[in-house]
């Protein structure tokens, strides 16, 4: 068997709605690049450092700003 994980960051997008942030808000704050935002809006891995950096700006944990959904898939 092979594990698949689907990542997804609507959570984040939700709160930087909720905060009346827009992601170009977001990359000001913690100064990561464009091409790191635009790989997030396609739910593709990022560094941990990112997500933490993320974090720490918003003032939030982990589980606030990203799903991962771990599913068994049959061979």
């Amino acid at each position: 068997m092979e594990t698949v994980s689907n990542i997804s960051y609507n959570k984040l997008w939700k709160l930087l709605i909720d905060r009346k942030m827009k992601k170009k808000d977001l990359i000001a704050a913690t100064k990561l690049s464009s091409a790191v935002i635009a790989k997030m809006g396609r739910d593709e891995t990022v560094h941990l450092d990112t997500l933490i950096k993320i974090c720490r700006v918003l003032h939030c944990k982990l589980d606030d700003i990203v799903d991962i959904n771990t599913t068994e898939e049959v061979r």
